[in-house]
């Protein structure tokens, strides 16, 4: 049964780069992922002025939340966004802010 779920949920963790902090933008990316269903994992603010999201789900869903990822909420300008895909560890309950 592990094996089918590896198969049907990924894990990503996308970095976001440019004016991504004091925007809203974790608040964008936490009720994005809970509208999609099915997401959990957490975002976080970076020292170095960027945001990261790690999060797990369908690849559909996952897909999704990077598109508006590039976007992000109005005040948001996102100059990059880079993405690593992986196998999902099923670690997260629920999809959460991190500081």
């Amino acid at each position: 049964m592990t094996e089918a779920l590896s198969h049907q949920q990924k894990r990503v963790r996308v970095l976001i780069n440019g004016i991504v902090q004091g925007v809203g933008f974790r608040y964008f990316v936490i009720r994005k992922a809970r509208s999609l269903g099915g997401i959990t994992g957490f975002v976080r603010n970076l020292r170095s002025g960027g945001v990261e999201v790690v999060a797990e789900g369908s690849p559909e869903a996952l897909e999704k939340l990077i598109q508006a990822l590039h976007q992000g909420p109005p005040g948001a300008v996102v100059e990059s966004v880079a993405v690593e895909w992986g196998e999902p560890t099923g670690s997260f309950r629920d999809f959460e802010l991190r500081w």
